[in-house]
């Protein structure tokens, strides 16, 4: 094969007298640059990590505090109060003179001084950080113990930043980020209660508030200790638990069930060339995960001051979800220096280095051009191999010990598992078409499942590239949640648009290097038993996708700019208008799943805010009258608040319900919670948390989110995503075996819930302005 004599750095001649090797000299500087840029890269990540372990000192700063306590050997002045000569009474004698020991012992004093002022400066942090009233408080009123906190985080962090003498790097707030607290037993009891006391009848609540009393009276106390236990030893009580039951112990397949996806822009395609934006989009994520590697991404802060967890990025790039019998594990490697592509049923893996630096941009469209001329046929059942990660997981593990655990296939299932991501090169176009129906609906099937063997479920996400240019991706979720692939995708994007950019003709810019090896195809050597279950998966996988039934949204009548102006949360506005929306939908209501983040303790990942409250309900039942729509908003405000500070129900009562597990302990109340269907189902698609784009600069430059499959057989999945000041973009999946839902139907009736609460407000306002007009 001529990819495998390129790849050759020396060559053998056997002749009578002996070997006559003779060496590239080319490959050898090859060689020799890529191990200068290991070392350089492993130099760097030790300095980050040394400044973020340290985090709010510097190293600089210990010299400092050294020099100074050594120099007042020299004055009258102690500032050490006696430590020093104390801690010089205490060393060795007799190795040293008495110099050095003073010296040695102000060292000695000085490096405990420097540890100290860490730590006190860290729990200082973290104590102010555990205020959480400043999240409780109106738009535009802040209290006086607010004030005082906000003006005592702005001095310890500008103290911090004078003694690090740097910005924080990305997981520099980390040790200073308080745990996630655990609620009391009768809060979480009491407040579930409060959430299902509208979903069900007087007899039916009595019913689960007598389960709910023996509960808090029996088992609950001794599962609470357990708890508490826990929360103290483990850096987040909720975390581990949360990915290895609800993720990794599901053996159900993760395409359409558990992974989501992410959409490219809404309106703009830089490049009608697939290769070239495929090319650009991959060099923008190389230069995301170098930053990555080295922890200089800035961390993100609400409010400017207050860090998120970033623990969750560590494992974007170089992630598999590998298969188990019983329980999946995620597989996170260092770095890896190849991508594995896939087109028209054939594997390739590409290297994303050469000389010891990235692939240029340029380059990389070469690569992916390469593939695309590739006219060789796939391999006996290499065509729809992915497709095991698209079915049940125990026959993917089961096929994984037994078809690819020796021989060629281990080595290229090791390069797709091993790899930083997994790319596809789809042979059809998608995206947002306004002149074609259903275009925004065939973009976010094709996202979320494709032709089910086209993706590599696996991995932590597949970027999936157009033939019209267009761009998405496909995330596996157990690593991680929404925000995460979102941060990164915002850098990508606005990297790819502002920064790379492409020539007139639509192709990456810059200089070509026509020496680089092409991509080498993957062998596989698959028996007809493996190709039978690769059949059997993907005929499951078939069903589940040709069930989804997806509508795509835009809302632009008005958005977040109209809707504060009548001083109410986006969130809650819409939320209140999807519980009319399913009222009108269904006849009733159910319970309502809504997604809020937990990252500003430390390993947070998510907790649920259960939006159909008894005020909603009062809301919709009652003619939408705008007195109960601030009351039912201020309620919903008030839950996301609880939920995003620790005091949420559903994590906790998860956790109860492990642990009961655990101990062999039986309890009716916690099975009858778990087992409750999220007929409609909701997340917010996260929205300029870079800032790199100036969207009212560029309008047009605005993502389309992404979304998720419905969670209940016959309930809904709605994802929605808040673009700039006069958009909202709506994902709506159900499924089309289900008679009693209709995502069309349901995105009609969320539009018409949105018009009719804003056409409230307007009479009411009118209203007013009628009735001030007669007082004048």
């Amino acid at each position: 094969m001529a990819e495998a004599h390129q790849a050759v750095g020396f060559e053998f001649t056997v002749r009578p007298d002996g070997a006559d090797i003779k060496l590239s000299q080319e490959v050898i500087k090859n060689i020799y640059l890529s191990g200068v840029t290991a070392w350089r890269k492993r130099a760097i990540q030790f300095k980050n990590g040394v400044l973020a372990g340290v985090y709010p000192a510097s190293p600089s700063s210990w010299l400092i505090v050294v020099i100074a306590m050594i120099s007042t050997l020299y004055t009258r002045v102690d500032l050490s109060l006696g430590m020093i000569d104390l801690i010089k009474e205490n060393l060795p004698r007799g190795y040293m003179s008495v110099q050095t020991g003073k010296v040695l012992s102000a060292i000695l004093f000085a490096t405990l001084l420097w540890l100290f002022l860490i730590y006190l400066l860290r729990y200082s942090l973290k104590a102010l950080l555990s205020y959480h009233a400043w999240i409780f408080e109106s738009h535009g009123k802040m209290s006086s113990s607010t004030k005082l906190w906000a003006v005592l985080v702005f001095i310890l962090q500008s103290l911090i930043k004078m003694f690090s003498g740097r910005r924080p790097l990305l997981y520099s707030f980390q040790a200073s980020l308080p745990r996630l607290p655990l609620p009391s037993v009768d809060d979480t009891i009491d407040r579930y209660l409060e959430s299902v006391h509208a979903l069900l009848d007087d007899k039916r609540y009595k019913q689960m508030e007598t389960l709910a009393n023996d509960f808090r009276n029996t088992s609950a106390p001794q599962l609470q200790r357990y708890l508490l236990l826990k929360s103290w030893w483990a850096t987040n009580y909720v975390s581990d638990w949360w990915e290895e039951y609800i993720y990794l112990r599901g053996r159900s397949p993760i395409m359409v069930n558990s992974n989501f996806y992410v959409m490219d822009l809404l309106y703009i395609t830089p490049t009608q060339r697939q290769t070239a934006r495929a090319g650009n989009v991959v060099h923008a994520m190389l230069q995301y995960r170098r930053k990555l590697e080295r922890g200089e991404h800035a961390p993100v802060r609400a409010l400017g001051i207050v860090p998120m967890c970033s623990s969750q990025m560590e494992r974007i790039f170089n992630t598999t979800r590998i298969p188990g019998i019983e329980t999946d594990i995620v597989q996170h490697l260092s770095d890896r220096k190849h991508l594995v592509v896939y087109h028209r049923g054939r594997f390739f893996q590409v290297w994303l280095y050469t000389g010891g630096r990235h692939l240029l941009p340029s380059e990389l469209e070469m690569q992916f051009q390469r593939i695309l001329n590739d006219t060789s046929e796939p391999q006996p059942g290499e065509l729809k191999l992915a497709a095991l990660t698209a079915g049940n997981r125990v026959p993917w593990a089961r096929a994984r010990l037994k078809y690819f655990s020796q021989g060629v296939n281990k080595a290229s299932l090791q390069a797709v598992e091993s790899s930083a991501f997994f790319l596809t090169l789809d042979d059809e176009a998608q995206g947002y078409d306004p002149a074609k129906t259903g275009s925004l609906d065939g973009y976010a099937k094709s996202l979320l499942h494709g032709k089910c063997y086209d993706r590599w479920f696996d991995k932590s996400f597949t970027l999936i590239s157009y033939t019209n240019g267009k761009m998405g991706i496909n995330t596996e979720h157990s690593w991680a949640d929404a925000p995460i692939i979102g941060h990164m995708w915002e850098y990508v994007l606005a990297t790819d648009c502002f920064h790379l950019g492409y020539t007139e003709e639509g192709h990456c810019k810059g200089d070509i290097n026509k020496g680089i090896p092409p991509p080498a195809r993957l062998e596989w050597q698959i028996p007809k038993e493996c190709r039978e279950t690769i059949e059997t998966s993907y005929v499951l996988a078939k069903q589940i996708a040709d069930d989804v039934d997806f509508h795509g949204c835009l809302f632009s009548e008005f958005g977040k700019g109209l809707i504060k102006k009548c001083r109410t949360s986006p969130d809650a506005f819409i939320q209140l208008a999807l519980q009319l929306a399913q009222f009108r939908d269904q006849g009733g209501f159910c319970l309502t799943y809504e997604s809020s983040m937990t990252r500003m303790f430390r390993e947070g990942r998510t907790e649920t805010v259960r939006s159909c409250t008894s005020e909603a309900v009062a809301f919709v039942r009652n003619g939408t009258r705008l007195e109960l729509f601030r009351k039912a908003a201020d309620k919903h405000q008030n839950m996301y608040r609880l939920a995003m500070t620790g005091s949420g129900i559903d994590r906790h009562l998860f956790c109860l319900y492990i642990m009961s597990k655990y101990l062999r302990m039986d309890s009716p109340f916690l099975k009858q919670v778990l087992s409750e269907p999220w007929k409609l189902s909701t997340s917010q698609t996260p929205q300029q948390q870079l800032n790199l784009v100036d969207i009212n600069k560029f309008p047009r430059y605005v993502g389309a989110g992404g979304g998720f499959g419905p969670v209940a057989d016959d309930g809904y999945g709605v994802s929605y995503i808040i673009v700039g000041e006069d958009l909202i973009t709506f994902h709506i999946s159900s499924k089309f075996s289900s008679s009693e839902t209709d995502s069309f139907r349901f995105g009609q009736n969320i539009r018409k819930a949105m018009l009719d609460i804003q056409n409230g407000y307007r009479l009411v306002s009118k209203s007013i302005q009628a009735f001030y007009k007669i007082l004048v």
